[in-house]
């Protein structure tokens, strides 16, 4: 009988010393083996793995990939993770008590490939049975039935609200339709959606939509997420692709069947005899019905009559109407109702539970108000020097990144750049960019950061007016440089703790530049302040386009009409002067900021 192997795992490179000592030989042995292979190679020299592999079966040992075994072990924790996250609610509960439960459905992409018209062809030719009178009120959700099985679609197409449900703690899908126009092809917001299902772990199915114009080309469509790493499973890929026309229906029934094929590899369970608990999809405030939410339920059987907390909101359900607009008595996992009887509309993505009464549920309330006011008033920026601290403790075991260049010339070397700092670090910080693209950072990059713990990186962009507010309320680190190597410094100083603390900028004011004097000493710039104030002793930075002209500077003069002053207020006009830079042109943003320690 054959002895068996030992199995080693070996790096994609490795030296022959490093190599001998793995499998306790001698480094002679092993380079004599090399020879004989036709390798020259020294005993510092590095070997690549197929050739190592070589060395190790002549010397006894099975060779495996250990890049490959850490890969697939990382799908397997990302799979278990995200099933734990969205299923955390009945992570107790026993095996024997759980049943398969319908997938959930959410659709991303871009504002014109027809998500909405997806929607509605599958809701109209697929609506769940039993309903008595028809579709008579929208809830956000809705059920559909395919081959004696029922599927769950999220009504709310978009990956903002898709990420803002992640934010709050719901993964907010089982599985995610990326929709893409065959006449149009990959755009930018069809990047930005797949980034953020990627982001949340959820399986992706493709939908090429309007497959019946006489442009479209899905093998295009194809061929450009194959470059996103989105593989079509005709092309040998993990990704399903289905081609449909939302208009006569054709393709329809094939992208059901695949979204239960895809849904049936999750292992989707619940519990539906634990006591109810899931996901608000959305709510409102009704003249002559007060509070109406819409409920998805995750776990247990939500009944008529229990008292629910929904984030700050609670109340005793007083009616409950399905996605037909019947009343009904109760609600199973996967299943979205309407209800009546919450004191306030919760927020999109709260999770809810039952508690035992109106009593339990105000003290609950009351603890959450005040942990929300302690946590406001205390909670500190998540910043690119916590993440090695909080990799040591054991809470992070990857740096998540957003990228943001001027071109995209800038980004493609600067995010490969940082993806070989993530291969080259020996703590083992695996770093994640989450979003690469060109253009300043929007509140949009920001929500995804608050909802994945990332930090951005602007590389000679600017930040948005309501990224700026987002990223105070969101606790959301936003760094901004100039010079490529200072940002991969960071990068790399971060992944191995060696950060020191620093000063940020934070803005304080900005201004448009609506018109340029020139005077005998150089140029002055007119301008409109347009949110914030300008500070006489503040530093400034000049924008044009999305492009940052001028880092840091200082303010030479700032004038009110003829008078110096120290600031000028939001609606104002004022004229102003920078030191070493007069080169203004109309439609230029002066951005005035001071530098607050942020470590």
């Amino acid at each position: 009988m054959a002895q068996e192997k030992q199995v080693i795992l070996l790096p994609d490179f490795i030296t022959v010393r490093e190599f001998a000592e793995l499998i306790d030989a001698s480094p002679i042995e092993v380079m004599k083996k090399l020879i004989a292979s036709g390798i020259m190679a020294k005993i510092n020299q590095q070997i690549d793995f197929e050739t190592a592999a070589i060395v190790a079966e002549e010397l006894g040992f099975e060779a495996q990939s250990a890049s490959a075994v850490a890969k697939a072990e990382e799908d397997q924790r990302r799979i278990e993770q995200s099933t734990q996250e969205w299923r955390k609610v009945y992570s107790d509960e026993k095996a024997e008590d759980l049943i398969e439960r319908p997938p959930i459905i959410t659709i991303l992409g871009h504002v014109d490939h027809g998500k909405t018209t997806l929607l509605d062809t599958i809701r109209k030719a697929h609506v769940a049975e039993g309903e008595a009178g028809g579709i008579t009120q929208h809830i956000g959700a809705y059920r559909v039935q395919h081959d004696g099985r029922t599927l769950t679609f999220l009504d709310t197409p978009g990956h903002e609200a898709f990420t803002a449900m992640r934010a709050r703690g719901a993964n907010g899908a089982d599985v995610a339709i990326l929709v893409v126009a065959a006449d149009d092809g990959v755009m930018p917001t069809t990047r930005e959606a797949l980034s953020h299902a990627r982001a949340a772990n959820v399986p992706i199915v493709v939908a090429i939509t309007k497959v019946d114009k006489n442009n479209a080309n899905a093998d295009r469509v194809k061929q450009q997420l194959a470059e996103l790493e989105l593989v079509p499973d005709d092309w040998d890929g993990d990704t399903m692709m289905v081609p449909v026309n939302s208009l006569s229906g054709d393709g329809i029934e094939d992208l059901l069947e695949a979204l239960l094929l895809v849904g049936g590899e999750q292992n989707i369970v619940a519990n539906p005899g634990a006591e109810p608990s899931g996901v608000v999809i959305e709510a409102q405030m009704e003249r002559n019905r007060g509070t109406v939410a819409t409920l998805l339920v995750l776990n247990g059987t939500l009944r008529r009559g229990d008292t629910i907390v929904a984030g700050t909101s609670y109340g005793r359900i007083r009616a409950m109407f399905d996605d037909t607009g019947a009343q009904v008595n109760e609600a199973a996992p996967s299943m979205p109702v309407s209800i009546l009887g919450l004191n306030e509309p919760p927020s999109p993505g709260e999770p809810f539970q039952q508690v035992k009464n109106e009593k339990v549920a105000r003290v609950i309330v009351g603890d959450k108000l005040d942990a929300i006011q302690d946590r406001d008033s205390t909670t500190p920026q998540m910043t690119l020097e916590d993440m090695f601290a909080q990799f040591t403790a054991g809470q992070v075991k990857e740096l998540n990144l957003i990228v943001k260049a001027d071109v995209q010339g800038s980004l493609e070397p600067l995010v490969s750049s940082i993806e070989e700092l993530s291969g080259n670090n020996a703590e083992g910080i695996r770093v994640r960019i989450l979003q690469s693209d060109v253009g300043n950072i929007s509140e949009n990059d920001v929500t995804l950061a608050s909802a994945s713990d990332a930090v951005v990186l602007g590389f000679n962009v600017g930040v948005d007016n309501a990224a700026k507010r987002a990223s105070e309320t969101h606790h959301v680190d936003i760094r901004q440089y100039s010079i490529i190597y200072k940002l991969l410094e960071d990068v790399e100083l971060a992944l191995h703790g060696m950060l020191e603390p620093v000063y940020k900028p934070r803005t304080v004011g900005s201004a448009e530049v609506r018109a340029v004097f020139n005077i005998s000493k150089g140029n002055v710039a007119g301008c409109y302040v347009l949110d914030g104030e300008i500070r006489r002793n503040a530093k400034a930075r000049v924008l044009r386009g999305n492009k940052v002209i001028v880092e840091e500077t200082t303010f030479s003069s700032l004038k009110r009409v003829k008078d110096d002053v120290r600031e000028v207020r939001a609606g104002f006009e004022c004229g102003i002067t920078l030191n070493k830079f007069d080169n203004f042109e109309e439609g230029d943003i002066i951005e005035c900021f001071v530098m607050e320690r942020v470590s």
